[in-house]
C-alpha cells in the first residue's frame, strides 16, 4: 500500500516543506512553552510554512539573495525558520556551534565569508563587539528576540511581519525561487578547534536523500511528539530531529535541560527522541538504580526472562510488564535513537528488554550526516552493529586486515560537495571515483551488518604490528560500577626491554556517590585499589597486548565537544 504522504517525489527543501504545509496543514509543528505556567503555544505545520516564505521574502528584500547567512542560538523555534528560510530561496546557511567561545564564534564568521546572521539575547555582548570592530563582512545583524529594528539591529520578528505584508502585496520573487538542488546551500563545521575544523559543503540532494533513507529505516508520523535535546547546529539533530520529522508532519518540543529530559517525555508524552549514546547509557543506570532503590530487580530479570521467551513466539507484553518504567518515561516511547558515538551493547540489549525500543545510528557531518541504522524493519537490527547501509549508499571495506578490518567507505548521494577552500582535505577524503573515506576502522559481517572497531587516528599500533582500539576497552571499563567514562591511550614504555613500544593506559572517571553508597568507599586511595582491581577482571577477558597496564583516576569529566564527544587528543596531551 503505498504511503499516504511519499516522500518519492520530493527532491528540494523547499518543495518539501510546501508540501508538508498542505498535507499536516492543522497539525502541530511546535508546541513551545508559554509564558504563563502550563501554557503552551501551538504552532501548525501550515503557518511553519508560511513563516518560512515570509522570513525568506523579507531576507530578500534586505538584499541578501545568494549571500551567507549565519545562525546561532539555543534551540528554538527561530532557529528553524532562519535556517530554511536562507535554504529554501535566499542563500545559504550557516549553522554555528552554540557554545563556541566569541573569538572562535568571529573566527568561524570570517572563514565563512557571511554577510548577515541570526542570533539571540544571549549572544548580544559577542555581535556588540563584531560590530563595533568592523573585522567581518556581516552587514545585518538580526535578533530573535528583538521586538522592533533599531539603526543597528534588525528584529527578525518584524522581518517575519514585512515579509507577509510583502507577499500579500503580490511580492512572490521567494516563492518562485527556483532550487539548484545540485549547489552548495548549508556550510557546517566540522567539531575541532576553529583552525583544525573543516567546513562541510552540503545541497539539497544530500539532506533530501538522508531525509528520504532515514524515513524509509523508521516509521515517524503525525502523530509523534518529539523531544529536541542536541544542539540544532549539530548535524545529527539537524537532519534526523529536525528536518525529518517535520517532513513526516511530527511536533517538537525543546527540552528544558539535561536535568528536565525525563520530566519533560512525561509532560509531553514524547514518543521520538535522537540523543547521543552517553544520555541513553546514563538513562539506563538510573531505570536499573531506582528497580534496585525499590527492591525489585530480582522480579524484573525474572519479567525479562518471561517476556524473552514470548518474543520467540510473536508475543509482546514488554509494556504491561514493565509498565511502571514507560509511564516514568510518559508512556509512549516507540522510537529512541542514539548517534554520534558507539553505543554500549548492554545499554542497548536492555532498554529494548523493557520495551524501549533503542536503535544504533552511524555517521558523520560530511554524510548529511546517516550513514547507516538499526531500524524498525525486519532483519535491519543487531546487538553491537550499526545496523546495514542506507539503499541509497554504497560501503566497502578499504585495504581489509586479517581480521576483515578496514576503513570504511562510502558512496552516494548524500556524501558531501566537499570541504569549502580546503583541496588538500578534499583529496585526501574524496576518490576521484566518488568513494568517501569516513576515517572509521570497521568490519561487515556475512548478513551486511557494520560493526565500527573503532576511529583510525585513534588506534593504538603495538612494535609487534598488533592494532588495539581504545574503544573496545572503554567499553569494558564502562561496564565497571561506578565508572561514569574513561580514556584509553597509549604512553611511551620506558620499561627495560620495552622501549619503544607504547604501554596502553585509561583515564578512568569514577562516580563518588555510587562508590560510596554502594561499596562504602571514600578515600581516593581505596578508590583507585578497588577501580585497579576490576581493571584486572577487565584484562583477563583480553589477549595479553591489549592489557591495561596503567591507571589515573578522577571525579572531573573529560574534556567534550559540544555535542559529547570526548576531545581524545586534548585529553591525552595532558596524560603523556
Amino acid at each position: 500500500m503505498k504511503e499516504k504522504h511519499s516522500l518519492e517525489n520530493i527532491t528540494n527543501l523547499k518543495q518539501l516543506f510546501n508540501k508538508t504545509g498542505e498535507w499536516y496543514s492543522d497539525r502541530p509543528a511546535y508546541k513551545l512553552r508559554g509564558k504563563e505556567k502550563g501554557t503552551y503555544n501551538i504552532i501548525t505545520h501550515k503557518e511553519f510554512s508560511d513563516d518560512i516564505n515570509a522570513l525568506g521574502t523579507a531576507l530578500i528584500d534586505l538584499g541578501l539573495k545568494n549571500k551567507r547567512i549565519a545562525v546561532i542560538s539555543e534551540n528554538r523555534y527561530e532557529w528553524g525558520i532562519a535556517y530554511l528560510s536562507v535554504v529554501n530561496g535566499v542563500g545559504v546557511i550557516v549553522p554555528l556551534d552554540k557554545l563556541l567561545p566569541d573569538n572562535e564564534i568571529e573566527s568561524l564568521i570570517l572563514r565563512s565569508e557571511v554577510e548577515a546572521i541570526f542570533y539571540s539575547s544571549s549572544y548580544n555582548g559577542v555581535m556588540e563587539k563584531i560590530q563595533r570592530q568592523g573585522n567581518t563582512n556581516v552587514k545585518y545583524f538580526i535578533s530573535m528576540d528583538l521586538e522592533k529594528s533599531t539603526d543597528k539591529i534588525y528584529s527578525q520578528k518584524e522581518l517575519l511581519n514585512q515579509g507577509k505584508k510583502l507577499i500579500d502585496n503580490g511580492n512572490t520573487e521567494y516563492i518562485d525561487a527556483k532550487i539548484d538542488e545540485e549547489k552548495m546551500t548549508v556550510m557546517l563545521f566540522t567539531s575541532g578547534t576553529t583552525d583544525k575544523s573543516k567546513a562541510v559543503m552540503l545541497s539539497h540532494k544530500n539532506l533530501i536523500t538522508n531525509i528520504k533513507d532515514i524515513a524509509w529505516a523508521f516509521n515517524v508520523n503525525e502523530h509523534d511528539m518529539i523531544l529536541s535535546f542536541l544542539p540544532l547546529h549539530h548535524a545529527f539533530e539537524c537532519t534526523v530531529g529536525f528536518l525529518h520529522m517535520l517532513a513526516k508532519g511530527a511536533c517538537i518540543v525543546f527540552c528544558d535541560g539535561i536535568r528536565h529530559i525525563a520530566d519533560n517525555m512525561k509532560e509531553y508524552k514524547i514518543s521520538v527522541m535522537v540523543s547521543v549514546p552517553i544520555l541513553f547509557e546514563t538513562m539506563y543506570k538510573k531505570i536499573i538504580r531506582g528497580i534496585e532503590k525499590k527492591g525489585k530487580l530480582e522480579k524484573v530479570k525474572k519479567a525479562i526472562k518471561i517476556s524473552n521467551f514470548l518474543l520467540k513466539y510473536g508475543i509482546d507484553i514488554r509494556r504491561i510488564l514493565f509498565r511502571e518504567i514507560h509511564k516514568n518515561l510518559g508512556g509512549n516511547v516507540r522510537i529512541l535513537v542514539a548517534g554520534g558515538a558507539a553505543l554500549d551493547p548492554e545499554t542497548e540489549k536492555g532498554f529494548n528488554e523493557l520495551g524501549l525500543n533503542l536503535y544504533q545510528g552511524y555517521g558523520l557531518t560530511e554524510t548529511s550526516p546517516v550513514v547507516a541504522a538499526e531500524s524498525e524493519r525486519k532483519g535491519t537490527k543487531k546487538l553491537g552493529s550499526i545496523g546495514k547501509a542506507f539503499p541509497s549508499l554504497k560501503i566497502k571495506i578499504n585495504e581489509p586486515n586479517e581480521e576483515k578490518i578496514g576503513e570504511l567507505m562510502v558512496k552516494g548521494p548524500s556524501v558531501m560537495l566537499g570541504y569549502y577552500n580546503n583541496d588538500e582535505a578534499n583529496k585526501n577524503t574524496i576518490e576521484n571515483d566518488g568513494w568517501f573515506h569516513t576515517g572509521d576502522l570497521a568490519f561487515i559481517d556475512k548478513d551486511g551488518f557494520i560493526f565500527i572497531s573503532g576511529r583510525e587516528k585513534s588506534a593504538i599500533v603495538l612494535q609487534n604490528g598488533k592494532n588495539v582500539f581504545p574503544e573496545e576497552l572503554e567499553a569494558l571499563i564502562a561496564k565497571i560500577d561506578g565508572v561514569k567514562e574513561s580514556l584509553v591511550y597509549g604512553k611511551p614504555d620506558k620499561r627495560e626491554g620495552r622501549k619503544g613500544d607504547l604501554k596502553i593506559c585509561a583515564k578512568i572517571v569514577y562516580d563518588k556517590e555510587i562508590i560510596r553508597n554502594k561499596y562504602n568507599i571514600e578515600k581516593e586511595n581505596e578508590i583507585y585499589n578497588f577501580l585497579w582491581g576490576n581493571i584486572k577482571n577487565v584484562n583477563k577477558k583480553m589477549p595479553e597486548y591489549k592489557y591495561i597496564k596503567e591507571i589515573v583516576i578522577t571525579d572531573k569529566a573529560l574534556i567534550k565537544t559540544t555535542t559529547a564527544k570526548v576531545k581524545r587528543q586534548e585529553e591525552i596531551k595532558t596524560l603523556v
